[in-house]
């Protein structure tokens, strides 16, 4: 009988939901308008670009400050300039609920990477207002600084981090790749405190925030292959990358130099990369899940048509939810090296190693999660991650943190980056039924 009344129960709740989801609906009609005034703002003339502590991520956050006090929100930003854009709860002093991403971009990348999450926070609570709803605790819509910060910055998630007081001290004077300046620099003008970040003072935490919910674009073909509009993360992988790899071997004259004779960097290189190639199919044929990227292939600045290549230098990044499966890869990368050096007659020297361990997304957030798709009638799939993201530092920090992929055509990181706004509001809608289910007041 105890598990009738349970299934009963659950019905009950579901049906409720889809109750107040006809009284509320995301406001899409104000994310299409954000997502245009976006675009003009951050296009370069090729793609997107938001610069990281710079004027095209300070550009979108005056945007996004101006739409929230429009609807009437509490704003303010923190020492390390993210956003905070609050929808009071009945109960002020409860832990509150995070919804948000980033809106800083790579380089001459897409206008939907990041910005998707920040523009559906708003979205759910302006529909939350329309409906007349007031959540039992707050509802912060909050936009993160310097997501992308490795296309900036050496350093990983450096506005979370910050906020939650685990940002490496050292990491300040990190130098922005472009402009040469420290991180440190470039959060002072952007209107940051600095001086907090030193001292350690934390604004976020487990005994203050609930939990972190991101949406966010898929960054691969899945979910629009399979014409399904949202996916439930499972997890974030783990990586291991070499950011300063070279390969030493002799520069000589490109015609008078027979083959046997050559001490090709170029060639060892490539040799390594195809190698590595063929041992992730090898390990993708028996189902073992990971990606595998030579991020830079390149010869040096005094390569020409009359030198046989001496030098050659790359940068690897391996990643995968399993690590051990990262593990393997770079065990097959150990094997491989002295051969290529022997019969290449080069040396290779790999430098160091980035590493981020794997952060396996909240089970109980996620549950609740697909019981507000079901709620909510949306399709989706759980699927893990191929790319970093915010909720990684919040898991790391004690907080429970979700992730919702949406449908997106075209990849990641480039000009033709590409969402619908029905899948975008299906999206929004799983946001809005968890609220709902979670959150709200009878």
């Amino acid at each position: 009988m105890e598990c009738v009344h349970l299934v009963l129960e659950s019905m009950i709740a579901a049906m409720n939901i889809e109750n107040r989801l006809k009284q509320c609906r995301p406001d899409v009609e104000l994310a299409g308008r954000l997502f245009e005034e976006l675009y003009t703002l951050g296009f370069d003339g090729v793609g997107i670009t938001r610069d990281a502590y710079g004027p095209g991520e300070n550009a979108a956050h005056a945007l996004m400050r101006t739409e929230a006090l429009m609807l009437g929100l509490e704003v303010k930003s923190d020492f390390a300039g993210n956003l905070h854009m609050t929808l009071p709860g009945l109960d002020r002093t409860a832990p509150r609920i995070l919804l948000g991403s980033h809106l800083d971009t790579v380089a001459q990348g897409g206008n939907y990477d990041g910005a998707a999450g920040v523009v559906a926070g708003l979205a759910v609570v302006a529909g939350l207002i329309e409906g007349a709803i007031r959540p039992a605790v707050d509802v912060t819509v909050i936009a993160v600084r310097a997501e992308e910060s490795g296309s900036w910055f050496p350093v990983g998630y450096p506005g979370s981090k910050a906020a939650l007081a685990t940002l490496p001290l050292d990491l300040l004077e990190a130098r922005r790749k472009d402009t040469g300046r420290t991180l440190a620099d470039h959060m002072l003008e952007s209107g940051c405190d600095v001086n907090a970040i030193r001292r350690g003072e934390r604004l976020l935490s487990p005994d203050n925030v609930k939990a972190y919910i991101e949406l966010h674009i898929e960054q691969g073909p899945v979910l629009d292959t399979q014409g399904i509009p949202v996916g439930i993360v499972t997890g974030i992988p783990s990586s291991r990358r070499l950011r300063a790899g070279r390969v030493v071997g002799e520069y000589n004259h490109s015609g008078a130099t027979p083959r046997n004779y050559r001490a090709d960097a170029a060639i060892a290189l490539a040799e390594l990369a195809v190698r590595m190639d063929q041992h992730w199919e090898t390990l993708d044929n028996t189902g073992r899940e990971l990606v595998c990227t030579f991020c830079v292939l390149e010869t040096t600045e005094e390569a020409s048509f009359t030198k046989v290549p001496g030098q050659a230098q790359f940068q690897l990044d391996v990643r995968s939810i399993d690590p051990d499966n990262v593990q393997a890869m770079f065990d097959h990368l150990h094997a491989i090296v002295p051969d290529i050096e022997g019969r290449r007659r080069v040396r290779f020297e790999l430098g160091g190693e980035g590493v981020s361990d794997g952060v396996p997304m909240n089970p109980g957030l996620r549950r609740a999660l697909l019981r507000a798709a079901h709620a909510a009638d949306v399709p989706c799939i759980e699927m893990p991650s191929g790319g970093g993201h915010d909720p990684v530092a919040f898991a790391q920090a004690g907080i429970p943190a979700a992730l919702v992929f949406v449908a997106n055509q075209n990849g990641s990181h480039n000009p033709h980056e590409a969402m619908r706004l029905d899948d975008f509001d299906h999206g929004c809608r799983v946001l809005l039924a968890w609220i709902l289910q979670e959150a709200a007041t009878t």
